[in-house]
Parts: C-alpha cells; sequence; structure tokens
C-alpha cells in the first residue's frame, strides 16, 4: 500500500534536513581549499580532457558536471528506476543554492583566520558532517544524488557495507580524474577515506530515527 501524502511530504522534508547539513560539510571542505572531492577530481578530469581535445568555449565544469549526473540517472531509469525518485532531482538543483547561502554566511568568519591547521580541521569535520548529511539523505527513502547514488547502488547490488563500497567508488573516482588531469589534494583523500566509514556508521542509527518518525505520522 502506497504511503499517505503526509508521509511522503515527512520523507521530502527530512530529505531536506539531511541536504542542508551535508551541504555544510561541503561548504566546510571547500573553503579548506585542499583539494577537490574525489567527484569533482573526475568532473574536473572530464573538464581538461574536453579541453585538450575539443575545446568547446560552451563547456564548463558545472555542465560536465549535470551531464555525468544526467547521465547516472539515465542509466539507472534504464536498469533499476526504484532508484530515481523526486529526491534525486531536489539534490541535483538545490545542492549549489545551498553551498551559495553557507559560503556567505561563513566565508567571513572562516576566510580571517585560515590556516593550514585550520584547514585541515575544517576538511575533516566537513567530510564528518557531509557524511552524517548523507545518511539522513539515504534514509529519507526520497532520493539520493546521482552521485551518491553510485555507491548506493552497488552497495545494495552486491549486498556489501556501504562503507567500503563508498571508499573504494571514491578512491575510483579520485584515480580516474587524476589519469584524466584532474588535481588530487590532501583533502581529496581526507575525503576518500572519511566519508564512507562515517556514513557506514551512521546509516543505521538515521535508519531507525527516521523509521519511527515515519511511523508515528
Amino acid at each position: 500500500m502506497q504511503e499517505s501524502f503526509k508521509k511522503h511530504l515527512a520523507r521530502v522534508f527530512i530529505l531536506l534536513v539531511g541536504l542542508t547539513i551535508a551541504h555544510l560539510g561541503v561548504t566546510l571542505f571547500l573553503i579548506a581549499d585542499l583539494g577537490a572531492d574525489p567527484f569533482n577530481v573526475l568532473i574536473q578530469g572530464l573538464f581538461r580532457l574536453e579541453q585538450r581535445v575539443f575545446n568547446l568555449d560552451f563547456v564548463t565544469h558545472g555542465r560536465i558536471h549535470m551531464m555525468v549526473s544526467f547521465l547516472i540517472i539515465i542509466v539507472l531509469l534504464l536498469t533499476d528506476k526504484s532508484y530515481v525518485r523526486i529526491g534525486t532531482l531536489i539534490c541535483m538543483f538545490l545542492g549549489g543554492p545551498i553551498i551559495d547561502v553557507f559560503n556567505f554566511l561563513l566565508n567571513p568568519i572562516l576566510v580571517p583566520i585560515l590556516n593550514m591547521p585550520v584547514r585541515l580541521v575544517l576538511n575533516v569535520l566537513g567530510c564528518g558532517i557531509l557524511a552524517y548529511g548523507m545518511t539522513i539523505v539515504i534514509k529519507s527513502e526520497a532520493g539520493t544524488g546521482p552521485n551518491d547514488l553510485v555507491a548506493v547502488v552497488l552497495s545494495d547490488k552486491t549486498h556489501k557495507k556501504f562503507a567500503p563500497v563508498r571508499v573504494g567508488v571514491d578512491l575510483l573516482f579520485a584515480l580516474s580524474g587524476f589519469l584524466l588531469g584532474g588535481t588530487v589534494g590532501i583533502g581529496t583523500l581526507i575525503c576518500a577515506f572519511v566519508v564512507g566509514p562515517v556514513a557506514g556508521y551512521f546509516l543505521p542509527h538515521n535508519e531507525r530515527i527516521i523509521k519511527n518518525l515515519i511511523k508515528n505520522l
């Protein structure tokens, strides 16, 4: 039996809460400026490859990001469309604006005090917050961002724990992007090895919390 409209709205709201938390983490990661996250290393590598081979003026990093995200969605629609939900589109289109808001609020506070120890702390903290928020998004069951879906689908289909699968996917993204010409920094490696384990720890906890919240509506 389909869930009530009220419960469906609650799942979307929970997703938005998780998305906001996750992109607070992304913002801290970006302010630390110690390297792109693994998925964006891949996008950067693809963009630089395009610039070397075709050099089309209308192609940008953001458009490559959107094209790869749409490609992931198309593959899932052709193989298992149950993973593509309204939240997938929400994650695609609201992530950027949320980061812009947090940048506006946090840049004036954090930029003046940036030094290497602070940047390292922000990087690790940002990755942890990103991972925690991501688990809320995933367990909202309203949809997940395309790049996060890669690890979610592989974990489900192979029946392997999410943490090692996520680490493997992030390392594959980073390595592929690096070989294509993307830049890998210490922040990239921190992200690759922190996000998966933190998410793996919080996934079952947030699953129980969200199930209880939805059940009591």
